[in-house]
């Protein structure tokens, strides 16, 4: 069983995003009050690890420390360097086509997680996540300026094919989606 420090790090490593407080003290199983002392434990313990914690008066969330910002650099440089993958394409041709898709859109039409290759996409300004308006837990990516530049187009739908593929896509996700209530209905 994990100390409530390690599960504290566990769980904000798996996050990746900052998680709430109070959110954290359920997720941990401890008092609110109990928290300071979990954190300034985890703090300690992550000293010359090239993470540290960043805390604000309601959330907490697991960064690289500023003394790994060399290596880290080097890493996003090489991220930069090198040609998008065959999945970053593949995702950015989903993204493209549907005008905006979630991650499980992507996902469901690609077959594989797609959670690297949005990564890689984001960074370089090539699509852009926004709160979705059907479901504001999840987020909607769509193409920006930087990509229609890039393709040298003015919008999506002067890709090609793109209104037979994007209706296609479309009719197809529908189905899917009636097809999965009708599962869960049964």
């Amino acid at each position: 069983m994990l100390t409530p420090p390690a599960a504290a790090h566990a769980l904000l490593f798996a996050s990746g995003e900052p998680l709430e407080k109070k959110q954290l003290a359920a997720l941990l199983e401890i008092k609110e009050e109990e928290l300071p002392v979990v954190l300034q434990v985890l703090t300690a313990s992550l000293k010359g690890s090239g993470l540290t914690l960043l805390e604000t008066a309601t959330e907490v969330e697991l960064r690289t420390s500023p003394e790994a910002f060399g290596i880290v650099k080097k890493l996003r440089e090489s991220e930069f360097a090198r040609d998008l993958g065959s999945a970053s394409l593949e995702t950015l041709a989903v993204v493209a086509y549907q005008e905006g898709a979630t991650r499980g859109e992507i996902d469901w039409v690609r077959g594989v997680n797609s959670s690297a290759s949005l990564r890689t996409l984001l960074l370089r300004g090539l699509i852009e996540g926004k709160e979705d308006a059907h479901d504001k837990r999840r987020i909607r990516y769509s193409l920006t300026t930087e990509a229609l530049a890039h393709l040298g187009i003015a919008r999506a739908s002067e890709l090609p094919r793109a209104a037979e593929l994007s209706t296609t896509a479309t009719a197809i996700i529908a189905e899917e989606t009636a097809q999965a209530a009708n599962d869960n209905a049964a």
